[in-house]
């Protein structure tokens, strides 16, 4: 079985080398190709992400949804798995997955830690530990069957936010989101710039308007009014 781990990356050159390295680290190469879809980083990203052994494209626009059907076309794994630039899969993920689609779990996730010792953080991980009506976040990385993700058509272009929920939505009616108990671990750097109760806040009312099908490019608008990102120059994205 191959995986094709596929990484939408936006000016993550401090996140993309370890994260590169831990991947290959912890998996049989010729079980694994990473894949980074660069959505037109002016910092380092491209650079050290090729260095460290990844396979790297570049979308014309910076939407995770278009980065990770980029990365999709171009896979050559049975199974898809997407991470998030700043997110770290367990040691043992490759295994992981496998034992799931074994038992013929067709897409999944992984549960929540972040990199803090923050408590208030540790009420969110607590709850990415059940099946509960959001759970299947883009933080929580996600892997599918390669037919699975073709017969839904991969991800909606139209969401330039939100786009990991809409898509798991479809996922749970299709074929069902399986929780694998094992910790990806995510940077809280956007608690941090922020404040906890403010991206919480955020959080609920994304989830909120998404439910109620507000336009996907008025609830980006939205977002960026809510919250700081890491750089004035990079738009903050859910």
């Amino acid at each position: 079985m191959q995986i094709s781990v596929i990484i939408p990356t936006f000016n993550e050159e401090k996140n993309i080398g370890s994260l590169v390295q831990n991947l290959q680290a912890n998996s049989n190469s010729q079980h694994v190709e990473i894949i980074v879809v660069d959505g037109q980083s002016y910092d380092n990203t491209k650079e050290i992400a090729t260095r460290n052994g990844a396979t790297v494209y570049t979308c014309n626009i910076k939407s995770r949804a278009a980065q990770m059907n980029i990365g999709a076309l171009q896979a050559k794994g049975d199974i898809f798995y997407f991470v998030h630039a700043d997110a770290m899969p367990p040691a043992t993920y490759y295994n992981d997955i496998k034992e799931a689609i074994i038992q013929q779990k067709k897409a999944g996730c992984f549960r929540l830690k972040f990199n803090t010792s923050s408590k208030l953080l540790k009420i969110n991980e607590f709850f990415t530990r059940f099946k509960g009506g959001y759970y299947g976040g883009g933080d929580q990385t996600l892997y599918i069957e390669k037919n699975a993700f073709k017969d839904l058509d991969g991800f909606n272009e139209r969401y330039v936010i939100m786009e990991d929920f809409e898509f798991t939505k479809r996922i749970k009616k299709r074929c069902g989101l399986h929780l694998i108990q094992k910790d990806v671990l995510v940077s809280a750097r956007k608690y941090e710039l922020n404040n906890y109760f403010k991206v919480n806040f955020a959080n609920l009312i994304m989830l909120t308007l998404f439910k109620l099908n507000m336009e996907p490019l008025k609830l980006k608008l939205l977002y960026k009014k809510l919250l700081v990102s890491e750089d004035k120059n990079i738009k903050t994205t859910a």
